[in-house]
């Protein structure tokens, strides 16, 4: 297959960095909502909190999560890197399906809870147990999810483990 240029390698590392970069910081903006939500006693800031999260989740978080995985695909296929030739871009990988799974499909899905918990309940949700197990979900996801990007951007800098061994082809005479 046809590398890519130099320049077009460049544009194509920027605009994943980009979507990278919205990632985490739409993981930062759950963690901050999340705390402001567990720290008020205003019904409708608690219910603006999810319902900004849940908005996230189906816009910003959504889509950055495709642009990320997309533009990775295409720079591990179109560079001398590999999708599978490096330790380094395996770990990423499985990092990125926990990040998928935590960020636009978990979060999708608690959120929404959250949203409908509060908003049925007010601040009686508070009192629930289903509101409790949703919060404490919702908290370990979001710390879950912040520490795979950033462990991703770290690796993707130093880029900790070598290539993989390949397997030498048997000959038969």
């Amino acid at each position: 297959m046809r590398r890519l240029t130099i320049t077009k390698r460049k544009w194509l590392l920027t605009i994943h960095l980009l979507f990278s970069s919205i990632m985490l910081g739409v993981a930062v903006i759950y963690l901050i909502l999340s705390i402001t939500a567990a720290n008020t006693n205003d019904e409708g800031l608690l219910k603006a909190c999810y319902i900004i999260m849940h908005k996230l989740s189906m816009t910003a978080g959504r889509y950055s999560t495709i642009g990320t995985v997309l533009t990775g695909i295409l720079l591990s296929v179109l560079t001398q890197w590999g999708l599978f030739k490096f330790y380094w871009i395996i770990v990423k990988e499985g990092l990125t399906l926990i990040s998928i799974l935590l960020g636009p499909i978990a979060m999708y899905f608690l959120t929404l809870n959250a949203v409908t918990l509060t908003t049925n309940d007010g601040l009686n949700a508070l009192l629930e147990p289903a509101y409790t197990v949703n919060k404490w979900q919702m908290w370990i996801g979001i710390i879950l999810q912040i520490i795979s990007l950033v462990s991703m951007f770290v690796i993707s800098v130093f880029k900790p483990w070598g290539p993989r061994k390949q397997k030498q082809q048997s000959r038969i005479a």
